[in-house]
């Protein structure tokens, strides 16, 4: 088997992987990296050539937002998904056009959109969706190839792929979280050995205190919400779109059914909002998670009124349920937050990681007393809010993988999505298993595994 990774980068961003084997040549995601700007945010698809099929695991951009590019290119090839992501794609690729065409002409970058909506249209026509469990065999001279998805937790429609071939067979976890969350179950990977794992690698410099348990930082969490809010002040809620919007939101309708939420405005903006009602119509047709719309309703749930002058207009007092999840600029998280940074009665919690470089990861870094600059707005705010972080990651505790990995028992053992140091971890850890081959490849070099 060959197998090139073609994000340019390395470590978490364009992810993409070209993959041959027998007659066949696939390719696993086609992400856009989200540090980059322009061409420079995609994967090295020239390296894709002659596509037999591609695989889509889930609908975060770094795994999907380059992808109807490689529909473009290849008008006729299959994209075999899970049902939920064929349902979420086009409209997480439709926003994603809409804010190429903002910063196409906020910072004149004449490349943008990389894509169109037509692109989206073709794209969708080339959709496969296959059911979890139920494999897929494909046909091409003589020779054949199957794949089988299982869910992989993470976010709505995630799935770890099982690749068989004669020559070898191939898994690929993909985003994998094994707790079960509020809207979704956890992963569920039978009992398999198997040639090759392709594993993410995300939390690999990350080791989780007994102290920092999943329930226990959910109950950290609300326990500062509530109390930020009983004391008069708003709390901003900065989260993903996919997925963890929606999570909160189950988790504070259950809360309000104990009895523990306070009986204050819930604020939500953003692409978030959107991505319910795709939530509650995978919820009915495949039960693949749980969520209703009716949750919107119960705990009467209001569109989030954005300051029209970010750092100078005050906002209602309340809970704010926004997007983006890293306080990207223009974002409503970004605005609100502008408008609550500087009194000591307000909160932002950030519900998982942010990349350094975001204006969330700037922000996480500070102390209070520091002045922390909204550059679009030129407003400058002296951090007098509480800012804190609990771990709510999507992703498996790195212990968790290498049991996974050692389950399974593969001669060969690729590492993709995780930094330098993450790889580093899993690279010394998985070497004491010395059955086990250990590949870290170089962006854009192809190896004969």
């Amino acid at each position: 088997m060959k197998y090139t990774d073609l994000n340019r980068l390395g470590g978490i961003g364009a992810n993409s992987s070209l993959v041959e084997i027998g007659q066949f040549k696939y390719l696993v995601d086609a992400g856009l990296h989200p540090k980059e700007v322009g061409n420079e945010a995609l994967p090295a698809l020239e390296f894709a050539k002659d596509l037999d099929f591609i695989i889509l695991t889930h609908c975060h951009l770094d795994h999907l937002g380059s992808l109807p590019i490689v529909a473009r290119r290849f008008p006729g090839v299959p994209i075999y998904t899970s049902q939920p992501n064929k349902t979420l794609a086009p409209r997480m690729l439709r926003n994603s056009v809409n804010v190429m065409k903002r910063q196409r002409k906020e910072l004149g970058i004449a490349e943008y959109p990389l894509f169109t909506y037509s692109d989206i249209d073709r794209l969708r026509n080339q959709l496969r969706p296959l059911r979890f469990e139920r494999p897929e065999t494909i046909h091409k001279n003589g020779d054949e190839i199957e794949i089988t998805l299982y869910p992989s937790g993470h976010v709505a429609g995630a799935a770890s792929i099982l690749v068989d071939h004669a020559d070898a067979s191939t898994f690929f976890t993909g985003d994998i979280l094994f707790d079960d969350l509020t809207t979704l179950s956890g992963a569920s990977i039978p009992n398999m050995e198997v040639d090759i794992v392709v594993t993410e690698t995300t939390r690999g410099r990350t080791d989780r205190p007994a102290s920092q348990q999943r329930a226990a930082e959910w109950e950290r969490l609300l326990n500062s919400v509530y109390k930020t809010v009983e004391n008069g002040g708003t709390c901003v809620l900065p989260v993903f779109a996919l997925g963890r919007m929606q999570e909160l939101l189950a988790v504070l309708h259950k809360e309000r059914k104990q009895g523990r939420l306070p009986r204050v405005p819930i604020f939500c903006g953003g692409l978030g909002m959107d991505i319910v009602d795709y939530f509650d119509q995978i919820s009915r047709e495949t039960g693949l998670i749980r969520f209703r719309k009716k949750i919107i309703k119960e705990l009467n749930v209001q569109p989030a009124r954005l300051p029209q002058r970010p750092g100078k207009d005050k906002v209602a007092p309340g809970i704010y349920v926004l997007s983006s999840g890293m306080m990207v600029e223009h974002t409503p998280s970004y605005q609100v937050a502008a408008s609550i940074l500087g009194s000591e009665k307000n909160s932002i919690y950030f519900l998982g990681y942010c990349d350094p470089d975001t204006p969330g990861g700037k922000l996480k870094a500070c102390e209070k007393g520091d002045e922390f600059l909204f550059e679009p707005y030129d407003y400058m705010a002296e951090i007098k809010a509480e800012i804190l972080s609990f771990d709510l990651s999507g992703h498996a505790d790195r212990d968790e993988i290498v049991n996974l990995v050692e389950r399974m028992n593969p001669y060969h053992v690729i590492l993709t999505h995780g930094d330098a140091d993450a790889r580093t971890w899993f690279t010394e850890t998985l070497a004491k298993f010395e059955s086990f081959k250990i590949v870290n490849p170089e962006p854009q070099q192809t190896f004969l595994i």
